[in-house]
C-alpha cells in the first residue's frame, strides 16, 4: 500500500502510519513482567496504551507523575511504566526531529474489578483530562491498543520491536497510511486513532465542533453525571478532522447512549432524504438521528473497532474505494484495494465492495459478518421512531398559512429608500434578481471577475458579505455534482432546541422541520404565532437589529451588544425561536448588518453553550444574492426571510417589470434559484446537507480585521487583516445617510465596468491602447496601456499595493534576453468550444513561434493541428488539459504535448463544472471532444478519478506512463490552505504547480461562483511558495502564476513571490481582438473570439503576430525591471520577496500584507527555494518499461507481440506506457487488431489499461482496482475471475435480473473518459462505471451507483442489476440493460427508457453478448444467449433525449436530401440572404412592425439588423424652413434599433476616453427601450446627463465612435434614441419641477449659463444650495441659445428646460457681464459661498492675413447668434447671406452650422475651406477604434448645399493667403469689402516628428466671395472675471485648476467648462458642470458640517455613481460619525 501514501523531502520522511490491534495480552504479560510489574493482568482487566512523551528525562518524569496522579484520581492506578522498544535510525530527518519518547502505562484497578462499564469511564475521564498535562495519548483501553508514528508505512514494523515480536497476536488488525493533504503531517496525526481511522476529508468540520461546543451545554449522562463537565470541550481544537470524529465517537460509545453501530449510523447517516427505496422504519431512525446531530459529512471511509466490533463505513456517495475479500477460513481482508495480502484463488468465497453509505460490520465475537440491512433494520426497530417521527416533529404546513399575498407601500421602487439603504443596486436587480424570479436559477456571466477587491475599494460602500470569499475542494476531497447527483444532497434541517444527546427519547424529535432554509413572509408569520396556535412552549423573540442613526459607530456597537445580551435573555426565559430582524429601518434608524449580527448573536451563544437550546432566524432586508444566504447560514442562521427582496419583486411586478407570472410564482422560482444556487455552494466543497453546511464557516474573510472575526466569525481564516467594526459601521451611516438624504439607487458597476463606478482591472482604456500597440507595434500607446493596467491593478489588487525596492542596480544589456523570459510564458487554458478556432488557433501558433506554451484546454484538439503549416508555423498546443470533462483526451492526444496539467479547480469557478451548450457543439468540436454534433456537454464539477490526494497521485502517475517526456502540471487556485495542498501534491510527484487566482476568465458560469469564490493569487503564490520550502519540497516542482497578469509588474511581483512561470489568458485574447463583451456563454461573440456562429467567427481579426508583440513588449519591460533590482535572469529573482514592500499609503487601514513577503529562504535555511531537480515518477520499474523493448522490437519487425504474466496491485497503469509508444509510432490510428496482447493473472493495479491505444489488447484473470480502462482510446480489455476461484458460481445467477452477481471483479471509475475501444467484464462494476464514455463499447455484468453518469457516446450492454442515479446527465450513447431495478434506480431527466427493437439492433445486441462470452468465458452470458429471444423483450434501452433528437433529424436530413433535389437560389436572391435586415422594409403600419419587434434577435441584432439613424427631412423642404432638421422615429423602430445594442460587459460607449464622458448607461437605456420599459429608460438616463434633449441633437456622439458593434458593422443608433427617451418623457409628463425638499442655506453663483453653467446649477440646486445663474446675454442658455442653430436645436426646447429649473428654485439674471460692464466679480465672492465660472472658451481664433480688415469678414459665432436673434426676436439682423457668395474658413459642426444658416437665409453660393485632407472612407490605421473616427462624412448643411448647386461646399487642402476687396471706386484693395480670398493648394506628408505642410507650386486660385465666415475654434475664456478675481491660468488662457479638480487658484472659485478645459463638446462641458458642483457640494457640505466622511457629496461622479472618495482617512481618524 505504500503507493497509496507519501513521502517528504526525505525517502524515510512519510506523512504518517499506525496499526491498532486487540491486546497482545501474551506478549504484554510477557513483557511486564520481564521487567519486574507483577501486577494482576488478567486478560480484559488491565488497560495498556502508547503515550508520546518529552525525550527530556526531567519533563518525562514529571508528565509520569501527573498521569499517575490523574489515573488515581480517577480511582484506578498505574501498575508500572515501559519504554516501548523502537529503531530509530530507520527515521528519516523530520520525523527524527520530532519523535518523541514512547512509554507504555500499565492502568489497573486500585482494588476489586470494576467491571466493563465501570472501567471504560474511567478511563474516557482519564483519557479526556491527561492531553494537557502529559503529552499524547493513542490509546488508553482494555481491548485495544494503537501503535503509530511519522512513518512510510514500511517503517511501522522497522520502528515498533513489539509488532515483530512472535508472541504478538491479534483476531483483527486495523492499518492506516496517511497521505496529508489538509493538515502537516506530525506524530500525533498518525492514525488511527482510539477508535477509528479515517481516509477521507470531514467538509464540515468548523460547524460540526461549533454545533458540539454549543451543544455541551446541553449534555447530560447518568453514567458520568458530574464529572461530565471534566471532559469538556468534547472536541479537541489541535487535532484533525479525523481526530474530532474520533473524540465525538468516543463520546457517544464511553457514554453508553450508542453502540458503536449505533453512533455511526448517527454519525454519518446514509442520504435517506430522497431515497424512495428505503424502508420507513430505517428513514424515520435516520430522521430521528438528524434531530441530534447534524452529518459529518465529506468523502470519507471508517474503519473503526472497539475490540469486539471491527468494520468500515462509507460516506454517502461511495467517495472513497473499499474493497474485500471473505475466504473459506472464516477471515476477512477488507482494504482501499484488492490484492493488497495475496490469497489462493481457490480460497476466496466473496469479493465484494463496499456500498455509498453502507457498514461493513464484523461481529469477532459472535463470528459472523453482520448484514447491513439487517443490522440497521434491527437498530431501527429498537425504538418507535416513526411514531416520535409523527407525534413530536412540527412541520409548517402543521400550522402555516395558505396566504401568499405580499403586503407593500405604495411607494415605487425607484422611490424606495430603504433599497439603497441596504445596498440594492439597478444592477442588481437587473442581473441579478429579476433572471432568478423569471427563470428559477441564477443567471450566468462569463470572462472572471475583474473588479475591485471589497477590502480594497474607496469607492463604494461594500456589504460585509463581500468580504466573504467561499472556500471549495480541491485535491483532498472532491466537489459534487448538485444537478446530475442532487439524489445525495438535502435542504431540510430540523430547528429550535435540541435535547441531550446522551439520552435518547422522543422529545429529542420535537424540533421545527424545514424543507428550506429560505421562509416566506407568511411562514416567518406563522413560526412567530407558534405559541399562540397549537405549540404554547414555542415562543418567539424577535431582537431589533436596527439603532438610532443618530448615535453614529458607537450606536452601531451597542446594537451588537444589545443584541447579544437579548439573546442570552430570551434563552433564559425559554423562547425557542429567535427573530434578528431590521424591519425597522426608517429614516431615523440604521440597520446593523443582518450578518455581523447574527455571527456575534450565534458565537455569544455558542460560547456560552446555549445555542443548541434556540433557533436563531433572520429577517432582513439585505440578503437577495445567494452567496448572502450562504454566508448567513454559514454562519448559523437556522432560517432566512429577505423581506426587502419579496418586496422589490412584488413592486417589480406591480410596475410591470415582471408582469409575466404573479407574485406567488415570482417568489417560488426567486426560492428554486436560492435553494438550487445554496445546494451549488455546498457542492463545491463536497457537502451534502445543509444541515452539515450550516454553522460549518466553509469561508475565509479577505480585508476583515481580527476583531471583528474574534466576535462575528471566530475560526475563519483573514490573513491581512481589514476593516474593523468601526469600518463596518461607517459604511452602514453612510448608506442611510445616503438612502434618506438623497435617495439613488446605485448602479456601481459591480458586475460590470461602469465610468465612474467600481474600479475594474480591465478597462476601455487598457483594452483599446493594447490592441492598438500589438496591431501598430506603436510603443507610445503600449505605453499608455502600462499606464493604464497599473493604475487599475494599484485599484483593484493586493498586488497593487506593492512596490519593487532595492537591490544594486545593473545595465538592462546584463539581463536575459527577452527571447529566454518568454519561454516561461502560456497561455491559459481556453478550450475550443470556449472560443472559436481561429483564436485558438492563433494562440497556438503564437506561443510557438516564442518557444512558450499555449494550453488546449479542456476541448482536446484535433491531430491536424500538429502538423506545420505551410509557413512552418504550427498550432499544436504544447500543453494538453485533464479536465473532469475528459473531452478528447486520447493516448495521442497525451503523447502529443511538453505538458500534462491536470485542471483540478478553475479560477473564475473553483468547484464547479461547466456546460458547452448544444448550439455550440459544431461538428468539428464534436469530434474534437469525441461527442455528436448539437449535444449539449457536460463538465461534472469532480474529477472522477480523483476524489483524494491518493487518485490524484495515481492520475499523475497514469499521465506520465501516457507520455514519460511531458511534465505533469496540477492546477489549483488560492484559497486558505492551498499551500499544504501543493504539498501532497508534490508529494504525488506533480512536476509543476499552477496557482491560479480568483479573477481568472471563464466562459460561462453562476455568478456566485464568478464573484465570491477563491482568492487572489497572491496569497495563494506566496502560501504556496513558503509551505513548499519549509517542507524542502519547491526544488522538485515548477510554479506558476496565473490570474489577470497584464504588465510586466505584476510578472515581477509574481516572480518575487515563488513563480517560475507566468499565465497569461485574458490579456493574449484581448491582443487578437476580444473587448470583454462577457457574452462568451451567449455564442454572440461580436468579434468573433468566443463564438463557434461561423457569421460571427468571419469577423476575426486577430493575428499571431499580435500575440507575439505583446509578449515582446511585456518582456522588454521586464528587462528593465529585473536591472533596477539587479537580477539577470528571472531565475535569480524567484522567490526574492525581500525586494517588494507595501507602499506607503497605498494599503487601506487595517490590511496588512507582511505575511506574503517573508522570504521564504529565510524560513528554512539552506532549503532550495526554485526548481532544482526533477520528480523519481519511478516508471522505469514499472511492468510496462519491462515490456517496451519487446514491444519496440514488435513495431520494427511487424510480429505480433503476445505475453503472459502475473501481476500484483503494484503494477499501475498496465498497458499505458505501451500505448505511449504506440501512439508515437502510429498515430491515432495505432496497431491492427490483435497486434498486442496481455495476458496477465493475478489482481492488477490501479488504472489497468489506461488509455489503451488501438491494437493493444489485455486479458486479465483476476480482478482490478480502480479505473480500469480509464481514458480506453482504441484498446481491448477483458477481465475474467481466476478459473480456480470458488465465487466463479456466484455469475450463474437469475437472468430476470431479480439477484445480481456477489463477484465485484473491478473497482471504481471504469472507463471514465474513454473515447473509442472495448472492454468485457464478466462480474459486477463497483460505482460510477462507463462515466463520461465517449466512444466505447462495454459489456458488464452489473454496475453501482451512477453507471452511464454524462456519458456522451459508445454502447453500454448491462446483464445485471443498476446502482442509483443510473444514467444521470447522459446525453450522448445508448445503454441496453438488463435488470429488474433499472426503472427504480434510473434517472430519467435526460434519458428514456424505450424498449429495444429487432432486426439490425437485436443482432448487434446478440453479437456483442456472444462476443463477451467468448473473450471471458461468461457463464451468464452464455445462458443469456441461449434464451436470447425469451430475453430480448426484458432488455430496456437507455436512450438519451437529446442525442435521439440529433440522430432523429440527421435521419430525416439525410431522407430529405435523397428525395429532393438540390435548390440552387438565384443570383439576385443568393446576394440577399447573408445581408443584414432591416425589419422595417415592406412594413404597412406601426402595428405590423411591432409584432415584428416581439420576435427580435436581440443576441444578434448588432449583426442582423441595419442600424437607422433619424433620418434628415428632404433637404430641398428643410431649408424653406428653420424647423429641426430630423425626423425621429416611431417607437417601435427604435426598439429594433436598441436591440442592436450588444450590453457590453465593457461599454466603450461610456468610456471618458473615447465614448461619453458623462458616462451614459447607454446599454441600459438601450435594453430598457427595447423591452417597452420607457420610464426606467428615462430614469436611467437621467440619472447621467442632465440634458438629453440637448446632446441627443446636437452631440457628435463619440459613443457611437466607440461602439463595440461598430468593430464590424454600424454602430448602434445611440443618439437617436437618447434624443428619443426624454421627448418621450417631456411628451408623457414625466419632466415635472421638483424643487429640493430641503435647503442648506448655503448660496452658489454661476457665471455663465451654457450646457456647463446649466449643469451645475442644476446638480447644485438638487443638493438643496441656492443657486443663481449669471449671464451676459439677454437670454439663458448661452451656446445652446446663441452659438447653435434653431434647425439644430429648436429654442423651445432650451426654453422649457430653463423654465423647469427656475421653477425648481435657481435664479436666472440675464445681462449680467461680470466682471467686464456689469456687476465686479468680487461683490459675487463676498456675498455667495462659492463662486463657479462657467464662461466657456468664448475668444475666437482670428486668422491674421492681409485684407483680414475688410469688411463682410466675421467671425463665424458672430454670424449664428446675430441669425438666432433674427429669428427670435422677429426683427431683420444686420447680418444676412441673402443673395451673397459665402465662404466658411473652417470644418467642424460650427462651420457646418454657418453653411446651413447662410443656404436657409438665401445664399448665392456657399464655399467651405478646409486646411487639413479630405479624411478617408474608413478609419485609417492610426484611427483605431475606439477613437473618434475621423471619416469622411456628409452632415446636414453639406447636403443642402449639393441639393441647391449640385457640388459639395468643402475644398480640402487649401490655405488661405489674402482677402481680397474692393474700393468705393472699384478694383482691388485692402479696404472696403472683401470680393474674394486667394488661396494655394497644400501637400500633407507624415515623417517621424509628425506632418508636414507644403504648399503646391503654380495651385493659386482665387474664389469669390461677399461673406467670410471664420470658423476656426476657440482660443479660450475671455479676460475680465478672471482678471478681476485673480485666477491663475494656464500657457494657453484656460483657467488653472489641480489634476482632476475644479477649485481654482482663488479660495471658493472654481471653474467648469470650457473655460477650464479649452473648446470641447457639449456632453464634456455638462460632464465639467457636474464634476465642479459636486467639488463645490463637498465643499460647502464640510463647512456646514454635514458630511459623512472626507470628500462625501451626494452629488454622483461621472456615470452617476455615488462614490465615497475619500473613505480611509475617516475611519484612520476615527472621526466620531453622526447623521
Amino acid at each position: 500500500m505504500s503507493h497509496r501514501g507519501a513521502t517528504g523531502s526525505h525517502e524515510h520522511d512519510g506523512d504518517g502510519a499506525g496499526i491498532m490491534t486487540s491486546m497482545p495480552h501474551d506478549f504484554l504479560t510477557k513483557a511486564f513482567h520481564t521487567l519486574g510489574i507483577n501486577a494482576p493482568m488478567e486478560h480484559g482487566h488491565y488497560a495498556v496504551g502508547n503515550v508520546f512523551m518529552s525525550t527530556d528525562s526531567n519533563e518525562r518524569q514529571q508528565a509520569q507523575k501527573r498521569f499517575e496522579a490523574t489515573v488515581h484520581d480517577a480511582g484506578l492506578t498505574v501498575a508500572g511504566w515501559r519504554r516501548a522498544p523502537v529503531f530509530s535510525e530507520c527515521l528519516g530527518p523530520v520525523s527524527a526531529g520530532g519523535e518523541p519518547w514512547v512509554m507504555q502505562p500499565l492502568v489497573v484497578c486500585s482494588g476489586a474489578w470494576v467491571g466493563d462499564v465501570e472501567m471504560h469511564r474511567m478511563l474516557f475521564l482519564i483519557k479526556k483530562r491527561i492531553r494537557p498535562v502529559v503529552g499524547y495519548l493513542c490509546s488508553l483501553d482494555t481491548k485495544t491498543l494503537v501503535y503509530k508514528g511519522l512513518f512510510c508505512p514500511w517503517q511501522l514494523f522497522e520502528y515498533y520491536a513489539d509488532l515483530k515480536d512472535y508472541t504478538y497476536s491479534t483476531h483483527f488488525a486495523l492499518v492506516h497510511s496517511r497521505f496529508s493533504t489538509n493538515t502537516f503531517p506530525s506524530w500525533e496525526r498518525a492514525q488511527p486513532f482510539s477508535l477509528c481511522a479515517h481516509n477521507g476529508e470531514i467538509n464540515t468540520l468548523r460547524g460540526n465542533k461549533n454545533w458540539m461546543r454549543a451543544r455541551e451545554g446541553l449534555l447530560k449522562s447518568d453514567l458520568f453525571e458530574d464529572d461530565l463537565q471534566s471532559v469538556f470541550p468534547i472536541i479537541d481544537e489541535s487535532g484533525s478532522d479525523s481526530a474530532a470524529f474520533n473524540n465525538v465517537l468516543e463520546l457517544l460509545t464511553a457514554s453508553q447512549a450508542f453502540s458503536l453501530p449505533e453512533a455511526l449510523m448517527v454519525m454519518v447517516p446514509e442520504a435517506w432524504q430522497n431515497d424512495a427505496h428505503m424502508s420507513a422504519a430505517k428513514r424515520s431512525f435516520y430522521e430521528w438521528a438528524s434531530c441530534i446531530m447534524e452529518p459529518w459529512d465529506g468523502p470519507a471511509l471508517f474503519a473503526f473497532s472497539d475490540g469486539r466490533y471491527c468494520g468500515a463505513q462509507l460516506d454517502r456517495n461511495g467517495l472513497r474505494p473499499c474493497r474485500y475479500y471473505i475466504t473459506r477460513d472464516a477471515q476477512m481482508i477488507c482494504a482501499s484495494e484488492v490484492g493488497v495480502v495475496n490469497v489462493a484463488p481457490e480460497k476466496v468465497v466473496q469479493r465484494g465492495r463496499l456500498i455509498p453509505g453502507r457498514m461493513l460490520l464484523v461481529d469477532t465475537q459472535l463470528g459472523i459478518v453482520v448484514d447491513d440491512e439487517l443490522m440497521k433494520e434491527n437498530i431501527a426497530g429498537m425504538r418507535p421512531f416513526s411514531q416520535w417521527i409523527e407525534q413530536q416533529q412540527i412541520r409548517l404546513e402543521h400550522f402555516e398559512s395558505t396566504s401568499d399575498d405580499i403586503l407593500i407601500d405604495d411607494i415605487p421602487l425607484s422611490a424606495d429608500c430603504r433599497m439603497a439603504a441596504f445596498g440594492y443596486s439597478a444592477e442588481q436587480l437587473d442581473m441579478i434578481l429579476g433572471p432568478m424570479a423569471l427563470h428559477g436559477k441564477e443567471p450566468l456571466g462569463s470572462m472572471g471577475n475583474d473588479a475591485v477587491l471589497a477590502c480594497l475599494d474607496t469607492r463604494v460602500v461594500r456589504l460585509p458579505y463581500e468580504y466573504m470569499r467561499q472556500l471549495f475542494a480541491q485535491v483532498t476531497n472532491p466537489p459534487i455534482d448538485p444537478i446530475r447527483e442532487k439524489l445525495i444532497m438535502s435542504l431540510r434541517c430540523h430547528v429550535g432546541p435540541e435535547r441531550n444527546l446522551l439520552q435518547i427519547s422522543e422529545h429529542q424529535a420535537h424540533r421545527l422541520s424545514l424543507d428550506s432554509p429560505l421562509l416566506t413572509l407568511p411562514q416567518l408569520a406563522a413560526i412567530r404565532r407558534m405559541a399562540a396556535t397549537k405549540y404554547p412552549s414555542w415562543t418567539t423573540k424577535t431582537i431589533d437589529i436596527t439603532f438610532d442613526a443618530a448615535l453614529g459607530i458607537d450606536g452601531y456597537v451597542a446594537a451588537l451588544d444589545r443584541a447579544c445580551a437579548e439573546s442570552t435573555e430570551a434563552v433564559e426565559d425559554g423562547c425557542r425561536v429567535i427573530v434578528l430582524s431590521d424591519r425597522l429601518v426608517d429614516d431615523k434608524r440604521a440597520a446593523v448588518s443582518a450578518l455581523l449580527a447574527l455571527g456575534a448573536v450565534h458565537h455569544h451563544l455558542v460560547a456560552q453553550r446555549q445555542r443548541a437550546r434556540v433557533a436563531l432566524m433572520v429577517e432582513t432586508g439585505e440578503a437577495r444574492e445567494t452567496h448572502h444566504f450562504c454566508v448567513l447560514l454559514g454562519y448559523g442562521a437556522d432560517a432566512i426571510c429577505p423581506y426587502m427582496a419579496y418586496e422589490v419583486l412584488a413592486k417589480l411586478h406591480r410596475e410591470n417589470v415582471l408582469q409575466d407570472h404573479s407574485i406567488g410564482e415570482l417568489v417560488a422560482r426567486f426560492q428554486h434559484a436560492v435553494d438550487d444556487g445554496v445546494r451549488k455552494v455546498m457542492s463545491k466543497m463536497g457537502i451534502s446537507t445543509l444541515q452539515s453546511y450550516k454553522g460549518a464557516q466553509i469561508f475565509e474573510a479577505l480585508g476583515v480585521a481580527a476583531g471583528v472575526v474574534d466576535r462575528c466569525f471566530r475560526g475563519t481564516a483573514s490573513r491581512i487583516g481589514g476593516t474593523d467594526m468601526r469600518g463596518f459601521a461607517m459604511a452602514a451611516l453612510v448608506r442611510h445617510h445616503r438612502a434618506y438624504g438623497h435617495h439613488v439607487l446605485g448602479d456601481e458597476g459591480e458586475y460590470a465596468w461602469r465610468a465612474g463606478g467600481q474600479h475594474h482591472v480591465n478597462m476601455p482604456q487598457t483594452i483599446s491602447s493594447l490592441q492598438d500597440a500589438v496591431r501598430r507595434q506603436n510603443a507610445d500607446a503600449w505605453r499608455q496601456y502600462t499606464d493604464a493596467a497599473e493604475r487599475a491593478m494599484e485599484q483593484s489588487t493586493l498586488r497593487g499595493r506593492l512596490e519593487l525596492h532595492g537591490g544594486q542596480a545593473i545595465d538592462v544589456s546584463e539581463v536575459e534576453p527577452w527571447t529566454a523570459i518568454v519561454r516561461r510564458f502560456c497561455t491559459g487554458a481556453m478550450s475550443y468550444g470556449s472560443i472559436s478556432m481561429e483564436a485558438h488557433a492563433a494562440l497556438g501558433v503564437a506561443m510557438n513561434r516564442l518557444g512558450g506554451k499555449s494550453n488546449s484546454g479542456e476541448g482536446g484538439e484535433d491531430a491536424g493541428r500538429s502538423q506545420p503549416l505551410a509557413n512552418g508555423d504550427c498550432a499544436r498546443s504544447a500543453i494538453k488539459q485533464v479536465a473532469s470533462g475528459r473531452f478528447g483526451v486520447t493516448s495521442r492526444y497525451l503523447a502529443d504535448a511538453d505538458e500534462l496539467q491536470i485542471k483540478m479547480a478553475q479560477g473564475a469557478k473553483p468547484g464547479e463544472g461547466g456546460e458547452l451548450l448544444g448550439t455550440k457543439v459544431s461538428a468539428a468540436i464534436a469530434r474534437t471532444r469525441h461527442t455528436t454534433p448539437g449535444v449539449t456537454l457536460v463538465s461534472p464539477p469532480p474529477h472522477h478519478d480523483i476524489y483524494s490526494i491518493e487518485d490524484l497521485k495515481q492520475l499523475i502517475f497514469d499521465l506520465k506512463s501516457a507520455n514519460p517526456r511531458a511534465r505533469v502540471s496540477v492546477k489549483l487556485v488560492s484559497e486558505s490552505g492551498v499551500g499544504v495542498v501543493a504539498a501532497g501534491v508534490a508529494k504525488a510527484l506533480a512536476d509543476h504547480i499552477l496557482v491560479a487566482g480568483h479573477d481568472g476568465g471563464t466562459g460561462a458560469a453562476r455568478w456566485t461562483g464568478i464573484k465570491y469564490a477563491g482568492l487572489p493569487w497572491e496569497l495563494g503564490l506566496a502560501e504556496t511558495h513558503q509551505t513548499l520550502v519549509l517542507n524542502a519540497l519547491r526544488g522538485r516542482v515548477v510554479l506558476q502564476a496565473d490570474g489577470q497578469l497584464k504588465t510586466a509588474r505584476d510578472v515581477a511581483v509574481a516572480a518575487l513571490l515563488g513563480a517560475e512561470e507566468f499565465g497569461f489568458a485574458t490579456a493574449p485574447l484581448v491582443a487578437l481582438g476580444c473587448v470583454y463583451l462577457r457574452r462568451c456563454h451567449q455564442n454572440s461573440c461580436a468579434v468573433g473570439v468566443a463564438t463557434q456562429d461561423p457569421v460571427l467567427r468571419s469577423k476575426f481579426a486577430g493575428l499571431p503576430e499580435h500575440v507575439v508583440h505583446f509578449f515582446q513588449y511585456l518582456a522588454e519591460d521586464l528587462r528593465v525591471l529585473m536591472a533596477a533590482l539587479g537580477f539577470r535572469t528571472v531565475a535569480e529573482m524567484v522567490g526574492r520577496s525581500e525586494h517588494l514592500r507595501e507602499r506607503a499609503g497605498a494599503t487601506p487601514v487595517g490590511i496588512d500584507l507582511s505575511a506574503l513577503l517573508r522570504p521564504a529562504h529565510s524560513m528554512r535555511p539552506g532549503a532550495a527555494t526554485r526548481f532544482e531537480r526533477a520528480q523519481d515518477h519511478g516508471i522505469k520499474q514499472r511492468m510496462d518499461a519491462r515490456l517496451v523493448p519487446q514491444l519496440l522490437q514488435a513495431l520494427q519487425t511487424g510480429k505480433r507481440m503476445d505475453v503472459s504474466t502475473d501481476v500484483h496491485n503494484t503494477d499501475r497503469a498496465v498497458g499505458t506506457l505501451l500505448s505511449y509508444h504506440v501512439s508515437c509510432t502510429k498515430g491515432a490510428e495505432g496497431l491492427a487488431e490483435g497486434s498486442v496482447r496481455l495476458r496477465l493473472r493475478g489482481s492488477a493495479g490501479q488504472s489497468l489499461g489506461a488509455f489503451l491505444a488501438p491494437g493493444i489488447a489485455i486479458d486479465l484473470e483476476g480482478d482490478a482496482n480502480d479505473y480500469v480502462g480509464k481514458g480506453l482510446s482504441g484498446g481491448r480489455l477483458a477481465v475474467y475471475p481466476q478459473r480456480a476461484s470458488s465465487d466463479v458460481d456466484n455469475n450463474v445467477i437469475d437472468l430476470d435480473g431479480a439477484a445480481t452477481s456477489n463477484n465485484v471483479i473491478v473497482g471504481n471509475v471504469c472507463l471514465f473518459g474513454a473515447t473509442s475501444g472495448e472492454a468485457f467484464i464478466c462480474g459486477l462494476a463497483a460505482e460510477r462505471f462507463a462515466v463520461r464514455n465517449s466512444g466505447a463499447l462495454a459489456v458488464v455484468e452489473g454496475v453501482g451507483d451512477h453507471g452511464c453518469e454524462y456519458m456522451t457516446g459508445g454502447r453500454v450492454v448491462v446483464l445485471g442489476n443498476v446502482g442509483r442515479n443510473f444514467a444521470a446527465g447522459m446525453s450522448g450513447g445508448i445503454a441496453y440493460v438488463l435488470a429488474s431495478n433499472l426503472h427504480k434506480m434510473c434517472n430519467v431527466e435526460s434519458v428514456g427508457l424505450v424498449a429495444v427493437q429487432g432486426g439490425e439492433e437485436a443482432r448487434w445486441l446478440r453479437r456483442t453478448v456472444e462476443r463477451h462470452a467468448e473473450l471471458t468465458g461468461s457463464i451468464k452470458a452464455r445462458n443469456v444467449i441461449e434464451r436470447f429471444d425469451e430475453l430480448l423483450p426484458k432488455f430496456t434501452k437507455v436512450y438519451p433525449h437529446e442525442y435521439r433528437r440529433v440522430l432523429e433529424a440527421e435521419a430525416e436530413k439525410e431522407k430529405e436530401t435523397e428525395t429532393q433535389a438540390e435548390i440552387i437560389l438565384p443570383p439576385a436572391l443568393a446576394d440577399t440572404v447573408t445581408s443584414l435586415v432591416d425589419i422595417e422594409d415592406a412594413m404597412v403600419d406601426d402595428s405590423q412592425l411591432a409584432k415584428r419587434v416581439q420576435r427580435l434577435d436581440k443576441l444578434r441584432g448588432f449583426a442582423k439588423y441595419r442600424r437607422r439613424t433619424d433620418a434628415y427631412r428632404p433637404a430641398h423642404a428643410r431649408t424653406k424652413d428653420w424647423q429641426e432638421i430630423s425626423a425621429r422615429q416611431t417607437k417601435a423602430q427604435l426598439q429594433v434599433q436598441a436591440s442592436r445594442c450588444i450590453d457590453c460587459g465593457i461599454p466603450f460607449c461610456q468610456s471618458s476616453s473615447d465614448g461619453c464622458p458623462l458616462g451614459n448607461v447607454v446599454p441600459k437605456w438601450n435594453d430598457l427601450v427595447f423591452r417597452d420599459r420607457w420610464h426606467d429608460a428615462f430614469l436611467r438616463l437621467m440619472a447621467t446627463n442632465n440634458f438629453p434633449e440637448f446632446t441627443g441633437r446636437v452631440c457628435p456622439a463619440p459613443c457611437e465612435g466607440a461602439c463595440v458593434a461598430g468593430i464590424s458593422e454600424k454602430p448602434v443608433a445611440i443618439k437617436a434614441i437618447e434624443a428619443a427617451i426624454i421627448d418621450h418623457a417631456w411628451e408623457m409628463g414625466w419632466m415635472q419641477p421638483r424643487p429640493p425638499p430641503l435647503r442648506t442655506g448655503r448660496s452658489v453663483a454661476v457665471v455663465g449659463s451654457g450646457p456647463a453653467g446649466l449643469a451645475a446649477a442644476e446638480q447644485l440646486n438638487s443638493a438643496g444650495h441656492l443657486v443663481t445663474v449669471y449671464e451676459r446675454e439677454d437670454r439663458i442658455g448661452g451656446l445652446l441659445i446663441y452659438g447653435i442653430p434653431n434647425m439644430k436645436l429648436d429654442k423651445q426646447l432650451v426654453a422649457r428646460r430653463v423654465d423647469k429649473m427656475r421653477d425648481e428654485g435657481i435664479v436666472f439674471v440675464t445681462g449680467a457681464h461680470i466682471g467686464a460692464t456689469g456687476r465686479p466679480a468680487a461683490d459675487l465672492l463676498q456675498s455667495a459661498d462659492a463662486v463657479l465660472l462657467a464662461t466657456g472658451a468664448t475668444w475666437p481664433r482670428d486668422l491674421a492675413i492681409p485684407g483680414r480688415q475688410l469688411e463682410g469678414i466675421h467671425y463665424a459665432m458672430d454670424f449664428l447668434t446675430t441669425s438666432t436673434k433674427r429669428l427670435l426676436d422677429g426683427q431683420p439682423g444686420a447680418l444676412s447671406a441673402e443673395g451673397c457668395r459665402v465662404v466658411v474658413i473652417g470644418g467642424g459642426d460650427t462651420g457646418n452650422d454657418c453653411i446651413g444658416t447662410a443656404v436657409r437665409q438665401g445664399a448665392r453660393s456657399v464655399v467651405n475651406f478646409e486646411l487639413m485632407p479630405k479624411p478617408p472612407t474608413e478609419r485609417a490605421v492610426d484611427n483605431p477604434w475606439p477613437q473618434y473616427p475621423r471619416t469622411f462624412r456628409i452632415d446636414y448643411g453639406h447636403e443642402e448645399v449639393v441639393a441647391h448647386w449640385g457640388n459639395d461646399p468643402r475644398q480640402y487642402c487649401i490655405s488661405t493667403k489674402r482677402f481680397i476687396g474692393s474700393s468705393s471706386s472699384g478694383g482691388d484693395s485692402n479696404s472696403g469689402r472683401v470680393t474674394g480670398i486667394e488661396t494655394v493648394r497644400v501637400e500633407w506628408t507624415k515623417g517621424d516628428s509628425g506632418w508636414t505642410m507644403q504648399e503646391v507650386a503654380g495651385s493659386e486660385e482665387v474664389f469669390e466671395a461677399d461673406l467670410v465666415f471664420l470658423a476656426m475654434g476657440f482660443l479660450g475664456p475671455e479676460n475680465a472675471v478672471l482678471d478681476e478675481l485673480c485666477v491663475e491660468r494656464m500657457p494657453r488662457s484656460n483657467v488653472k485648476t489641480a489634476e482632476g479638480s475644479y477649485a481654482t487658484s482663488v479660495p471658493r472659485v472654481f471653474a467648469a467648462g470650457d473655460c477650464r478645459r479649452g473648446q470641447s463638446l457639449v456632453v464634456w462641458a455638462i460632464n465639467e458642470g457636474r464634476q465642479a458642483a459636486r467639488e463645490v457640494d463637498q465643499m460647502l457640505q464640510r463647512e456646514c458640517g454635514q458630511q459623512m466622511a472626507v470628500g462625501f457629496s451626494n452629488l454622483p461622479v461621472s456615470g452617476g455613481v455615488l462614490c465615497l472618495e475619500h473613505f480611509e482617512p475617516i475611519l484612520e481618524a476615527e472621526v466620531e460619525v453622526k447623521v
